[in-house]
């Protein structure tokens, strides 16, 4: 079925929208329906950007395409009391097609829109229904039951096989009664008129850069952005709404740590001291509950890795990480609101506001175009790196994976922060996922190594609980197959790295990065 909506001319009330419509075209009218619907989506906008709306109306929830108002799927539920989330749902189709998407993030509610709805009918020939139309009053219900009006739509669609008609009608209203096609969804103007932002808050920086601009100022903005990330992402941490608020905030302090290393030469050194400091203690706070999110979330996975017959031995484990999850939560909770954790974001704020107005004296590298500046450090680093891989061995100590690693993210954000806004695409994108693959194996790899160390830790705790010996025993056959899939991820550390070192490789970065 297709539809479309439209607004009346800025002068015209509804009343006299309706009046001008049933004057222009034989209609017939119908009862007029109130209706109250909650707009729902993830914090970072997943459902908008795959052109979807999840909305909840009188105890049913309905997925729908947003362009044209389709149904993807619908569930009887009533409205959720906290955060919803995909895999909670009841088996069925809006779980299947809510998943793929909003993968573990929380969906919330986006607005609550109150509507009267005035539906008219317009007939054809045999006055017979060829389109339906509604004219729509909404507002905005606020948290304190205030609210905040819409502009009035007149929502369109053709009975099926009438697309004709439909098209008529529109260009009736549009070229002889001065209707225009809307400029946004009514859910996208709801969350402006309540201070939110359309699609949600992203962690993607997305900072433009010039080549010939100032490297303290490139610095300044991309960084500028990160602590946007790590405040917009602060709140939502705090209150554990979804595992992802976390990850965001982290990797946006990791991503600003590997910045403040390589365009150290842009900042006062006392100062970038004074702060690199303090970020890694931002890193070191919120490592432990980060790691104890993913072992829980990914839990299923590592009880698959054992013989069917003994996974249901693992509970205690279980039992015993979400515990220690909570507890490092609390602790990392209690961190983050501290007075240091905020005058380490007002203060990296100051100084990245001041950046370029300072002296230069102690910033040989303030002026320099950032072109340049980045080109030199992506060449090196991947230099390093490809030094660092080429010393490695099947027998080298597992150190030796993980400093590589560590370098690799380096590199990756170099070049996703500066090379990706600066230097041809066909070249950074292949280099990336080259470099995503290997960051895969060196990535399984150390989590095979840390998670083997966890479980040897956590063997006593788990002894002690109800049927302990048993969850032990399936920790053992645990450690067994972590310790083979770490075998298997050196196994496919060389072809990953060969292409990655490549001599064709090598010489485009030495060409693109000069």
């Amino acid at each position: 079925m297709t539809a479309t909506e439209l607004l009346p001319p800025d002068e015209m009330t509804l009343d006299a929208a309706a009046g001008a419509i049933t004057a222009r075209l034989e209609c017939r009218s119908r009862r007029v329906r109130r209706a109250e619907r909650t707009f729902y989506d993830t914090f970072d906008g997943l459902l908008h950007r795959a052109g979807l709306s999840l909305i909840g109306e009188r105890d049913e929830l309905w997925l729908v395409q947003r362009e044209t108002g389709e149904v993807q799927a619908q569930l009887a539920i009533a409205d959720p009391a906290g955060p919803l989330f995909a895999g909670d749902l009841q088996p069925g189709a809006l779980r299947e097609a809510l998943e793929p998407v909003a993968g573990v993030r929380a969906i919330t509610p986006l607005v609550r829109i109150r509507s009267r709805e005035r539906p008219i009918d317009v007939l054809g020939d045999e006055r017979k229904t060829v389109v339906r139309m509604s004219l729509d009053e909404s507002v905005l219900v606020g948290s304190a039951r205030s609210l905040a009006p819409l502009r009035p739509r007149v929502r369109l669609s053709a009975i099926r096989g009438y697309d004709k008609a439909l098209a008529r009608v529109c260009r009736t209203l549009e070229d002889e009664l001065g209707f225009k096609a809307v400029d946004q969804p009514l859910v996208d103007e709801a969350v402006r008129a309540g201070g939110g932002v359309p699609g949600g808050l992203s962690a993607k920086l997305d900072v433009p850069l010039q080549l010939e601009q100032r490297s303290d100022s490139a610095a300044g903005a991309v960084l500028s952005r990160l602590l946007e990330v790590i405040e917009a992402n602060l709140p939502g941490t705090l209150a554990d709404v979804d595992s992802e608020f976390l990850h965001d905030l982290r990797v946006a302090v990791r991503r600003s740590r590997s910045v403040q290393r390589e365009l150290a030469r842009v900042f006062p050194p006392e100062a970038l001291a004074s702060f690199r400091a303090e970020f890694r203690w931002l890193q070191q706070i919120t490592g432990e509950a980060r790691d104890l999110d993913v072992y829980v979330l990914e839990f299923g996975r590592y009880r698959a890795m054992v013989p069917e017959e003994i996974r249901g031995d693992l509970e205690p484990l279980l039992e015993v990480l979400r515990e220690r999850r909570l507890a490092a939560r609390a602790q990392m909770t209690l961190q983050l609101r501290s007075a240091r954790a905020e005058r380490i974001r007002t203060g990296w704020a100051s100084l990245l506001s001041a950046l370029e107005g300072l002296p230069q004296t102690d910033r040989p590298g303030a002026a320099r175009p950032i072109g340049s500046l980045a080109g030199e450090r992506i060449r090196k680093v991947y230099r390093r790196m490809v030094r660092m891989g080429e010393a490695i061995s099947a027998s080298s100590p597992a150190a030796d994976y993980h400093e590589l690693r560590k370098k690799g993210k380096e590199l990756r954000y170099l070049l996703e922060l500066f090379g990706a806004p600066m230097f041809p695409g066909e070249v950074v994108k292949p280099m990336v996922r080259s470099l995503k693959a290997l960051q895969d194996v060196l990535g399984r790899h150390q989590d095979r190594e840390i998670q083997v160390a966890l479980l040897h830790s956590l063997c006593e705790e788990v002894a002690a609980r109800q049927n302990g010996t048993a969850a032990v025993l399936a920790m053992g056959a645990l450690v067994q197959r972590l310790h083979e899939d770490q075998l298997s991820a050196r196994g496919a550390f060389a072809e990953r790295f060969a292409q990655f070192a490549s001599k064709p490789q090598r010489k485009l970065v030495k060409t693109t990065f000069a």
